[in-house]
């Protein structure tokens, strides 16, 4: 039987991984088998760069976790699992996946997205979103395009008044 200091630790690990599920916008678990521990440091670098957080916790403290938050991801989490955290919503999802095309032993499993458990199929459509700044620029762009047309138009209908 586990003496007290064993299992406090492991009920602060449980704690930790509730919070960290608690205050993300998003979590991706993925398989990083066959990676080398520089490949690993990579990762854990772009995640980093994203405002996320990489972690590996075992299997049986995440799923006590997710039973304490009512999520049941009981079939995805077989085998080794690492898991991203990250305050917006498509930024560890985005990172882990564009990482993944290089590294073809790294394979997305299942996630939380804003407090909806996520298929690796939402996954995928997620990643493809473009990121939050090119989002932006396009809607700059958008706007800009609109607001020319405009001063456009009133150039036009200011000369021909002046006719």
């Amino acid at each position: 039987m586990a003496n007290q200091k064993i299992l406090n630790q492991k009920q602060e690990t449980i704690d930790e991984i509730a919070s960290n599920i608690k205050q993300s916008a998003s979590i991706v678990w993925f398989d990083n088998n066959g990676l080398t521990v520089s490949e690993q440091t990579e990762l854990r670098r772009i995640l980093r760069e994203n405002d996320c957080e990489l972690k590996v916790y075992k299997n049986t403290l995440t799923r006590r976790a997710l039973e304490n938050l009512k999520i049941d991801l009981e079939t995805e989490l077989e085998g080794p699992k690492v898991v991203a955290f990250g305050k917006d919503t498509i930024a560890p999802i985005k990172a882990v996946s564009e990482f993944a095309k290089s590294h073809p032993t790294l394979e997305l499993k299942v996630g939380i997205v804003d407090g909806q458990v996520a298929d690796i199929e939402m996954l995928n459509k997620l990643a493809a979103v473009p990121s939050r700044d090119t989002l932006l620029t396009m809607l700059a762009g958008a706007l800009m395009g609109t607001v020319r047309d405009l001063s456009i138009a009133l150039n036009l209908y200011s000369e021909d008044l002046e006719k």
